[in-house]
Formats: C-alpha cells, sequence, structure tokens
C-alpha cells in the first residue's frame, strides 16, 4: 500500500470514529426503535436469566448475538405513560410534566421526532402510544386506542381523518398486525430519506391474551420459579410489609392469595386448591400466558428481520429493541410493576448497528431511559438539545469509555396505593446500592386522592401504610432479600447515598417543592 493509499485510510477512521458524533458518516442510518409493554430481562434469553433454557426469545437472541446487549438499564418510573414520556423527549418526569397514568404528552413536547425530522428523517410511529393526545410530530401515525385491544384492534391512522376518531380496525393479533402494518409502511415509505420508525406492541401486557396459535406453546413445560414466591424474611420495610407483616395482605398484588383484593390464584385457580399448590399452579398459568405473549412478538421479529434483510435495510439500520419498564413475574411473590425493585425498574436494551457495534458486545454501563432520545439523535449525525436531561452513550456503542457518567440513577414512582397497591417512593441505584424512601403520600390533593376506591378499602379496613427506607447491596444480595437500612455495618454507606440521591433530585427538578405536603415528610424522615 503506498503512503497516498495509507493517509486516505487513516482519514476515513478518524472521521469515522470522531467522537463527537455519527454525522460525519458517508450515510445516515435508518433507525427503528421497537418497544413491548412490559417485556422484562427475566424473558429474554440473551440475559441469561431463569427463563432462558425456555428460549422464549431466539430471534431477540440474535439480534443481541449481532449487536450490544447492555444490562444495567433502568426506567426512571415503571409504569407505561411515564417511561414513554420520558423516552419521547429525553427529561425526567417533572420536567416533561407526566407523573402517572393521567399524564399527557402534547405535540409540542413530542422532541425525538421533532429532532430527527431537523436531520432530514421521516417519522412514523406505529403500535402502542399511550399518551394520550395526537402523535402529531410524526409524518406518520398508526396508533392504539390508549392500551389497545389485543384482538382485532383499532388503530388511529394519521391519514384516516381528525383525531381521535380517525380509526381502522384490522383483524387478528394485535402482534400481527401491528408488524403488518410497520412493514407495509416501510414499503410505501420515502425512499428519498432516511426513516425513524417507533415500532410498539402491546403484547406482553396483562391480561395475556396470546395468539390461538400459542396454545400448545409450554403447555406441558414447568416454568421455573423464584425462590422469593414463597419465602424472603428479611425483605421490606415498615412501608412494604409492616410491623409483624401487618400489611402484607394489602401490599402489591400477588401470584399467591396473600393480597385480600387482587391475586392469580383468585384469577386463575379453583376453590378446592389452596396454599403453596395453588400458588405454584398460579405462577405456572401466569407465566404460560406471558410467555405465549412474549412468542408472538419475538416471532413478528423474526418477520420484521426477515423483510429488512430482503429489501437490503439490515446493514445501515439502527435496530432498538427494549421493553417500557420491567415487570415482577413472581419475584418477592409480586405481579405487575411499578416497584424500583431490579425485575420491575430493569429494562432490556438491545442495539444493533452493523459495522459500528461489535458482534456479541456487552455493556454494564448504568443508563436510563432519559438517554434514548440524545443517544438516537447522535446516532442521526446530531447535537443533543440543551434542553434534554439524559446523555447520549454513542461512544459506548463505538467500544469507548465515556466521560463524566452518572454514578447512579434516579428513579420515582408517583401513584401512592393506586391499582396494584404500591406505595409511592423516590429512590437511587448506584452499580451496588439501592436506596427507596417510601413517603406514604398521593401527590393529588386529598379531595381527589381520598375519593380513589383503593385507598378507603385500605382505610375500612384499618390499615395504613407508615414511612420508610430500605437499602439492599446488589453485589452481595442481587435478588434484594434483606433490607440493610438498620445495619450499623452499612450506616456510612447510607449517608453517601443519601447525599447523592438530595444532589440528584436538586439537579433533575424532582423535588417536592410544588408538593408541600410531600416535602414535610421528607423532612421529617430523612434522617430516620
Amino acid at each position: 500500500m503506498n503512503m497516498l493509499k495509507l493517509a486516505s485510510c487513516l482519514f476515513f477512521v478518524l472521521i469515522f470514529f470522531g467522537p463527537d458524533n455519527f454525522a460525519q458518516t458517508s450515510k445516515q442510518p435508518n433507525i427503528i426503535f421497537i418497544m413491548s409493554d412490559d417485556h422484562t430481562t427475566q424473558a429474554v434469553g440473551a440475559y441469561g436469566g431463569r427463563l432462558a433454557a425456555l428460549n422464549p426469545t431466539p430471534n431477540l437472541d440474535y439480534l443481541a448475538s449481532e449487536g450490544m446487549r447492555f444490562d444495567q438499564v433502568f426506567s426512571t418510573n415503571s409504569i407505561c405513560t411515564p417511561s414513554r414520556a420520558t423516552i419521547m423527549t429525553g427529561q425526567y418526569p417533572q420536567t416533561n410534566g407526566v407523573l402517572d397514568l393521567d399524564g399527557e404528552l402534547p405535540p409540542e413536547k413530542q422532541y425525538l421526532p421533532m429532532e430527527l425530522s431537523k436531520l432530514g428523517y421521516t417519522t412514523a410511529i406505529i403500535g402502542k402510544w399511550h399518551l394520550k393526545q395526537e402523535p402529531a410530530a410524526f409524518d406518520y401515525y398508526e396508533v392504539l386506542h390508549v392500551q389497545g385491544e389485543y384482538f382485532n384492534p383499532d388503530l388511529k391512522t394519521k391519514t384516516a381523518g381528525k383525531w381521535p376518531d380517525n380509526k381502522i380496525n384490522y383483524p387478528g393479533h394485535s402482534s400481527d398486525v401491528i408488524t403488518d402494518r410497520t412493514i407495509e409502511y416501510l414499503k410505501k415509505r420515502d425512499k428519498s430519506k432516511p426513516f425513524f420508525l417507533m415500532h410498539h406492541y402491546k403484547a406482553p401486557h396483562d391480561m395475556f391474551e396470546y395468539a390461538p396459535r400459542y396454545e400448545e406453546y409450554l403447555k406441558d413445560v414447568e416454568i421455573p420459579e423464584p425462590a422469593s414466591l414463597y419465602s424472603q424474611p428479611n425483605f421490606g420495610s415498615a412501608a412494604t410489609v409492616g410491623p409483624l407483616d401487618k400489611l402484607k395482605p394489602v401490599i402489591g398484588t400477588s401470584v399467591s392469595s396473600r393480597h385480600i383484593a387482587r391475586n392469580y390464584v383468585e384469577t386463575f385457580i379453583e376453590d378446592s386448591v389452596q396454599g403453596d399448590e395453588a400458588t405454584h399452579l398460579a405462577y405456572q398459568e401466569y407465566l404460560k400466558r406471558y410467555l405465549r405473549c412474549v412468542k408472538g412478538v419475538d416471532d413478528n421479529l423474526g418477520r420484521l428481520f426477515d423483510f429488512l434483510k430482503a429489501e437490503g435495510l439490515w446493514e445501515n439500520t439502527v435496530i432498538v429493541y427494549t421493553g417500557d419498564q420491567g415487570m415482577m413475574l413472581g419475584e418477592h411473590d409480586l405481579i405487575d410493576k411499578r416497584w424500583m425493585l431490579e425485575e420491575s425498574m430493569r429494562m432490556p436494551f438491545i442495539v444493533h448497528y452493523p459495522g459500528v457495534i461489535k458482534p456479541n458486545s456487552e455493556s454494564k454501563l448504568l443508563i436510563n431511559n432519559s438517554d434514548f432520545a440524545p443517544t438516537l439523535i447522535n446516532l442521526a449525525g446530531g447535537q443533543v438539545p440543551s434542553y434534554m436531561q439524559g446523555k447520549s452513550f454513542t461512544n459506548t456503542l463505538k467500544g469507548q469509555p465515556e466521560s463524566e457518567w452518572r454514578e447512579a440513577t434516579y428513579y420515582r414512582y408517583w401513584m401512592h396505593m393506586v391499582h396494584h397497591w404500591v406505595p409511592a417512593h423516590f429512590g437511587i441505584r448506584t452499580d451496588r446500592y439501592k436506596l427507596i424512601f417510601y413517603y406514604a403520600k398521593h401527590h393529588l390533593p386529598e379531595s381527589e386522592w381520598k375519593n380513589f376506591y383503593w385507598n378507603d378499602q385500605l382505610r375500612s379496613l384499618g390499615y395504613s401504610t407508615p414511612v420508610a427506607w430500605e437499602l439492599y447491596d446488589l453485589k452481595n444480595d442481587p435478588f434484594e432479600l434483606h433490607n440493610r437500612y438498620e445495619d450499623p455495618a452499612y450506616q456510612e454507606i447510607i449517608a453517601g447515598l443519601k447525599k447523592q440521591l438530595a444532589a440528584q433530585r436538586e439537579e433533575l427538578n424532582e423535588t417536592d417543592k410544588s408538593y408541600p405536603e410531600i416535602q414535610k415528610i421528607i423532612e421529617k424522615h430523612w434522617d430516620d
């Protein structure tokens, strides 16, 4: 190779792997952001958890083998609407204004498609939206109404009339329909521009209505169970189990018959079966229904991947796969999400980008969902807007270290004792420790809060939820079975974590200055 050719090659390498962004690549990549509802890392084979041997996600595992699997990605609020708003805005809930399931995201705050449009992308979203207002910042949309139907769904379609009455009905299971609609969109897209597509499944959200073709899937298989489904004597605090376990019947909907108002023994099992046997059968039914929905998603991903390859889109398309949060699959005898526990707040996150990401890569960078939008904008060749609170981790995708990265991620669940009887709480998670503060107060005014059915029933039964702290040492206790908050050996660590927690709340606009009653509780119990 002569010197001129060598110089040219070196120049190309420096340009391609420049530290700022990906703008200098010869062609902007297409971007497909795939998200399922409540798909947790335990149910992704590539994460190697207790369900991996069941091979629930061969197509996702293939995607991971060709790209990068992220092991420490967390939601800032493990519930659908706030998580999706954070992904769309790159902002934490108090900044984007979406705290709970009643939150809405107006078009002027739909920042991710807006920023990518500025970079020359066509933008589209197909599937679940759940942010109430019209996704008008996208060039094209076909979205479910709120949660949407599992079968024969209506999709609100941009070309079908005026929002919110612009519905078109499609026969079939929603996972199949959403994939069909995405493929149809990709066939007809404007091929003169790169595209950004958000492809969102309803599955595997409860109540786990799978396509009939999966009825026999896992039928005769024994699903592995978490040990904490049956026993966890050192877990929790006064806020989550109560003194002498008094609150166990009313905190956190359960697999077993523990919870008095909602549990899967009551939902799935005949009254003649009791005790651990009933819990076992309820868990098996729960997991099989859930995993059949997961199987439907994964099979449809295989169909989408085949289409991308056949169309010549595979090599120049960034594919991201995630869930909108995690999901409790019987751990701690809990169902649903909302909790700051690992299985609930941890999100699967896999990124495919041939030629940039080394196959079979793994990362333990501490990421949360406010970082998704900045990273996608960076990948598209743009600079991260100053109004976004998240950070781009494109250096990690290139196999390079990040500078000045966070040491801890902040979490907040606002909806005190609503729907699944989970106390309101906030906290901080580092690589090793997790500190949680349960503050026993809803953010809504008392005039609204007192009318909630769950609150009335709790009071009528003589229950109340106290304030309490919990600390988990994830290195020595990865399944969070032992609350160490009262352990003398951890007091110095707790003090340091509280300083980090207070600093992040201030820095991220996540304090309770607008909620003085909650702030009083925090001040009173901060040093408990």
